[in-house]
């Protein structure tokens, strides 16, 4: 899951980044509102993290040109402890949730896997499919009960392919989830990945769909 977080404190800023890509998510950090509009323009994000108080543009007029333009990403805000109007503005203006600062980490972490399950329309974190579980908030992925070793990218296509079952996931956006503006990517990076995860798995569950991207079938068990 790749997400954008938008704060001008820099050191705020990097230690947040830093704390959730340790969570294995894709990070990429802008400090004003400016630099967020164009991130936005460019870039598919799953989630935004944003602060309220930035020094081109309120927060809050961001968060309504992002839903008056129908962009559902899920959105939350992080506002000071005594900003309670700013909480309820948020909210009623399509944030999907609120941390104040300063907050811990911790908790933050929580709140983004919720969102990132609802987003998803997922309830239980664990993700099933046929002998395959993998759980997003213990990053354990099992075949037949026996625990798999997964590398951090391994486990986020893993994610995305079993969110999606029934649905071609195109190559272009699994470089989107792996990697963020800081990243070099190779041209066959996916490929390496997929071909390492149908090695550990030791089936044909993952289906190449030439020219597209990857898919695995409903019933393919």
């Amino acid at each position: 899951m790749r997400i954008l977080l938008v704060e001008d404190d820099i050191m705020i800023g990097q230690t947040v980044k830093e704390a959730v890509e340790q969570e294995h998510y894709v990070v990429d950090l802008v400090t004003d509102a400016a630099m967020c509009e164009a991130a936005i323009a460019t870039t598919k994000f799953d989630l935004m993290l944003l602060d309220i108080n930035l020094p081109d543009k309120s927060g809050i007029e961001i968060l309504k040109n992002i839903r008056n333009s129908k962009n559902n990403i899920p959105i939350l805000i992080l506002t000071a402890r005594d900003s309670i109007n700013q909480k309820i503005e948020g909210l009623n203006n399509g944030a999907d949730d609120y941390l104040v600062k300063p907050f811990d980490l911790e908790e933050l972490l929580a709140r983004i896997n919720a969102l990132a399950r609802r987003s998803k329309g997922i309830s239980n974190p664990t993700i099933i499919y046929a002998e395959l579980e993998l759980n997003p908030l213990t990053h354990k992925f099992t075949n037949n009960k026996v625990e798999i070793d997964l590398s951090p990218k391994e486990f986020a296509i893993m994610k995305s392919l079993m969110e999606n079952i029934g649905k071609v996931i195109s190559k272009d956006y699994l470089e989107n989830i792996l990697y963020s503006w800081d990243d070099s990517v190779e041209s066959n990076t996916v490929e390496v990945h997929i071909h390492h995860l149908r090695k550990k798995i030791n089936r044909n569950i993952i289906k190449t769909i030439r020219g597209i991207g990857y898919i695995i079938e409903e019933g393919n068990v």
